[in-house]
């Protein structure tokens, strides 16, 4: 078995961690057995490894790429009522 997780990510690879990412989607392995939230938890924690060390950010799971300008920044506009 994995002496490690560094074991388990030098194992992952493209198709490994899409057949992961679709467990955690669908809650269920290939064969339709559920996935406890320990093996959702574990599953999602090599996928963000193995992202972290092969993919871009843009391309990770969870991107939100940065607003241009600060909410707080932004300047309050009036509201006008109109009676119809």
């Amino acid at each position: 078995m994995f002496q490690s997780l560094e074991d388990l990510l030098k194992l992952l690879n493209p198709q490994v961690v899409g057949s992961l990412k679709r467990a955690i989607e669908l809650g269920k392995w290939p064969n339709g057995v559920s996935l406890t939230d320990e093996q959702k938890a574990l599953c999602g924690e090599a996928v963000a490894h193995w992202e972290m060390r092969h993919t871009d950010p843009q391309s990770r799971v969870g991107y939100v790429p940065p607003k241009s300008t600060p909410c707080a920044d932004k300047e309050e506009q009036k509201v006008t009522w109109v009676d119809s």
